[in-house]
């Protein structure tokens, strides 16, 4: 998906190049402004391959420390957990993060309880905040 996201924005910049060429002012407008997107596209794209990287980073420490919570949450027949066993469980998490608030394992594993109960938000921000721990320690 991130190879056609970049065959994406390479032939959008192309395009931009020949809106500038034209010369004509709504061209130069069009073309500036195709420029601007691919910027954004590129940074965004970097952002979650960073995230991903550094998640999978940290996923492998737990792994190697044997911290990783047990994945045996009930789960429906496409493979999420039940959203009440994962609420359940996820108290745990929240607890353990209360206890050690600049713990990066705490707000990792806090993030993949998130996750379980269908917060992606949450999980990502606990996840971020997990990795800045982490590069602080």
């Amino acid at each position: 998906m991130s190879a056609l996201l970049v065959v994406y924005l390479v032939l959008v910049f192309q395009h931009a190049l020949l809106f500038i060429g034209t010369g004509a002012p709504a061209g130069v407008a069009i073309g500036v402004a195709l420029i601007v997107f691919p910027i954004v596209g590129a940074w965004a794209l970097y952002r979650e391959l960073l995230f991903g990287f550094r998640t999978q980073k940290l996923v492998g420490l737990l792994r190697d420390d044997d911290l990783l919570p047990v994945d045996d949450l009930p789960k429906r027949p496409s493979g999420r957990p039940f959203r009440a066993a994962a609420d359940a469980d996820f108290e745990t998490y929240r607890d353990e993060v209360e206890a050690a608030p600049e713990s990066w394992q705490a707000w990792f594993r806090l993030g993949l309880a998130y996750d379980a109960s269908g917060d992606r938000k949450r999980a990502r921000k606990a996840l971020r905040q997990a990795i800045a721990f982490y590069e602080k320690a």
